[in-house]
């Protein structure tokens, strides 16, 4: 069966195939979703089917005004291997002049009809097949091109990648693969990162902790939690030491998921093991905690973070005392602010401006106006965030002239601080 007859909606793959009936994956476009790909498995037998590499060039090798390229199949014009220079646009020019000076030419051949592709005019499999059929570019020359297509945020990056898997000029291995299944993920093609990996492990390529952690990933981000939790129970079957990344990607599901508690039973598990996660799972968790106003929660993580060797920042401060103040327990939340300023963290505005809400919501006026003054014996002037706090908290009081005042002062500080600065 040809890939233009195979089915659309599912991969032919037979699992128990001798080694010597494999032949390397095919991937075709779908009709209906152009950006996005069916990678289907094919085998010698099938004579008739087409890839990239097939001989379906019918002229000379050397230079580029060489191949081409014929797909009566699809109704596709000829393609014809020549120059760009003559159609190409101004803008198109600009890019082809800003190529490496030390690019090889093959590669510079390659990358000027990438830049001046014309979809109507041809596919770029086509425009691949004729490049390996004249330059015969090595895995080095692949990613050379592929490199600059990346530094260019090119659109046609993906698929080149897509249909380079296929060239065994390319020598494809498992990195590859990976990078190709963690694009999807980023573009949340799910399906496709589905299909790659399962392309890769037909062409016998063993699938390793990397990979797997990459569908993690995607899984945690797209808000698929069983299907995480199964490829991180699959990354331990390997007999592996499980790494940080993946038990990070983990975490990171279960708080995806709204199961802080088992988030958190996890990163107990890495403390036993010695492994830390990134300060971005520690932040994250503890933003949850504080966000539902869960103060223990919150201060356990805060905790955590220090036995992790994190050194606590202002804006983990003023996470956990958010928790406290939504809670409306004030004296906890003047505790942490105090401990985090002796500990010699340099506190924000927004960290000062939790504190006085926490003391908003439990209506002490005195506590708050004591606070402040404190924190002007020693030097620290409020800013604007905890200034339009306690002006909208007095102004509620009705105490309008005070409301003049702080803001009087506040723009008075801005003034100074400008001049001083300046």
């Amino acid at each position: 069966m040809s890939a233009a007859a195979a089915p659309s909606s599912s991969l032919n793959l037979v699992s128990n195939l001798r080694p010597q009936e494999w032949r390397r994956p095919t991937i075709v476009r779908r009709r209906n979703s152009p950006s996005s790909v069916h990678i289907l498995v094919q085998t010698h037998r099938d004579k008739g089917a087409r890839s990239l590499a097939s001989p379906l060039f019918s002229s000379p090798a050397g230079g580029e005004n060489a191949a081409k390229a014929e797909n009566p199949e699809e109704g596709r014009p000829r393609f014809k291997w020549a120059e760009v220079g003559r159609r190409a646009t101004e803008e198109q020019r600009i890019a082809i002049s800003k190529l490496p000076f030390k690019m090889a030419k093959r590669c510079k051949a390659l990358m000027r009809q990438i830049i001046c592709f014309d979809p109507q005019r041809a596919s770029l499999s086509d425009v691949l097949a004729a490049w390996v059929k004249i330059m015969k570019p090595t895995r080095a020359d692949w990613l050379a091109v592929l490199k600059e297509l990346r530094n260019l945020n090119h659109p046609a990056h993906l698929e080149v990648a897509e249909l380079a898997l296929l060239e065994e000029s390319f020598e494809a291995n498992v990195r590859d693969y990976t990078k190709l299944i963690h694009w999807y993920g980023k573009q949340n093609q799910i399906q496709d990162a589905e299909n790659a990996l399962l392309a890769m492990k037909q062409r016998g390529l063993i699938c390793d902790q990397v990979t797997l952690t990459a569908m993690v990933d995607m899984y945690s981000k797209a808000g698929h939690f069983e299907l995480a939790s199964k490829t991180f129970e699959e990354i331990k079957l390997l007999g592996l030491p499980v790494d940080k990344r993946s038990y990070g990607s983990m975490v990171m599901a279960y708080i995806r998921a709204g199961m802080l508690e088992q988030g958190e039973i996890l990163l107990r598990e890495m403390d036993e093991l010695e492994i830390f996660a990134g300060s971005e799972v520690y932040k994250a968790l503890l933003r949850e905690y504080s966000m539902i106003g869960d103060a223990e929660g919150a201060q356990r993580i805060f905790d955590a973070t220090q036995f992790a060797g994190i050194i606590p920042d202002a804006r983990l401060g003023g996470l956990l005392i958010n928790a406290y103040a939504a809670t409306g327990q004030s004296d906890k939340a003047l505790f942490a602010f105090e401990n985090m300023r002796k500990a010699g963290i340099e506190l924000s505005d927004k960290c000062v401006a939790l504190v006085l809400h926490s003391y908003e919501r439990e209506n002490k006026i005195n506590k708050a106006l004591d606070f402040l003054i404190d924190l002007e014996r020693d030097g620290i002037v409020i800013g604007k965030e905890a200034s339009e706090r306690l002006a909208g908290w007095l102004h509620r009081l009705g105490v309008v002239e005070q409301v003049e005042l702080v803001l009087r002062e506040y723009a008075a500080n801005e003034t100074n601080h400008g001049l001083c600065t300046s």
